[in-house]
């Protein structure tokens, strides 16, 4: 039985599928006794071994129905060529970017650079055989953001000063449409059966913007992966009502709701494509009590409709992995 493709291609409501957005990382002991020994981060996405190694971790402690990849968004700017860092307690740094350098990379030039990733899929695939492997890749606004702002939009942010120039953004946009494409192909290839487009920083776009920079971009991505015979998932994060909107233009299989969308309002809206997530990840940081309520309240209102069960956002650092356990076990026991 494969719960996770039952629902988001069969759309049967029948056991409800569970994983969660980075699940592999920085909450485990496990995988921070990894990355003492590994501080550069971007070197640590390119090892294959390890890749392979934290990917799995999750899976031997928890009963998910899914390993989606540790892997970053950020490896297509890297491997367009530019400078990517990430500095403790900062977020991700990039350097400044060289339009005509970015737009230039061959699709051979930007495999090359990041195969490792492609052999860590592929190690994963070999070991978990049967379950479920996810892929991801960034949505082309918010890569375009992270390539222009050079840092996370959070702090000094600007949608004029990124729009400033058309021309360029129309080119960059272009180019990092085919670079996904690509990246995803390639992810596929390696032996992911579903892929996840996370667009975290859909929310930042002015509403009449969000057909161009979001809708628009990210319909050719999906486009793309569904001709290939693969389910994709997408997560427009932040865009409130216009999920709505996005969901009737963009078609994904799934669509990843965030934990400021009220689950009944989407429910009914969506009428019938299914839900992925929801649950504020700072509820994994509370009491038994509070997560199970919680818990118990999306499997309520999904009871008769495709749900994924997922979180609003990524699992939190600070998070006990015991929780992470209770809520499987209060999803099982449901479901």
């Amino acid at each position: 039985m494969n719960r996770l493709i039952d629902c988001i291609i069969h759309k049967k409501s029948s056991g409800i599928p569970v994983w969660f957005m980075r699940q592999a990382g920085r909450y485990l002991p496990e995988f921070q006794e990894i990355r003492k020994k590994n501080p550069n981060f971007i070197k640590l996405c390119l090892n294959s071994n390890l890749i392979k190694d934290i990917t799995i971790q999750p899976l031997k402690r928890f009963d998910l129905d899914a390993a989606i990849i540790f892997s970053d968004i950020l490896m297509i700017p890297y491997g367009l060529g530019q400078e990517v860092e990430f500095k403790k307690g900062h977020g991700p740094e990039l350097g400044d970017p060289d339009p005509d350098k970015i737009l230039n990379v061959s699709s051979e030039d930007f495999i090359k650079k990041i195969t490792p990733v492609y052999e860590g899929i592929k190690q994963v695939k070999k070991e978990i055989k049967e379950k479920n492997l996810i892929g991801f890749v960034g949505a082309p606004w918010t890569l375009l953001v992270y390539i222009l702002n050079k840092q996370s939009p959070k702090k000094n942010f600007s949608f004029d000063k990124i729009n400033k120039d058309k021309s360029l953004i129309n080119k960059l946009l272009k180019k990092i449409e085919t670079t996904i494409c690509l990246h995803a192909e390639k992810q596929i290839e390696s032996g992911a059966n579903v892929i996840q487009i996370f667009d975290s920083w859909a929310g930042l776009l002015p509403e009449k913007e969000l057909q161009n920079y979001c809708y628009a971009p990210t319909l050719k991505i999906v486009d793309h992966i569904k001709s290939l015979n693969i389910p994709v998932i997408c997560f427009p994060k932040g865009i409130g009502k216009n999920y709505i909107d996005f969901n009737s233009t963009v078609k994904p299989d799934c669509i990843n709701i965030d934990y400021e969308v009220d689950p009944k309002w989407i429910k009914e809206k969506l009428k019938g494509t299914p839900i992925q997530g929801g649950l504020d990840p700072k509820i994994l940081l509370t009491d038994k009590d509070n997560i199970k309520r919680n818990t118990e309240n999306y499997i309520k209102i999904f009871s008769d409709y495709p749900y994924v069960f997922n979180l609003g956002h990524g699992v939190l650092p600070e998070t006990k992995p015991e929780a992470i356990e209770y809520l499987i076990q209060i999803i099982r026991n449901k479901g």
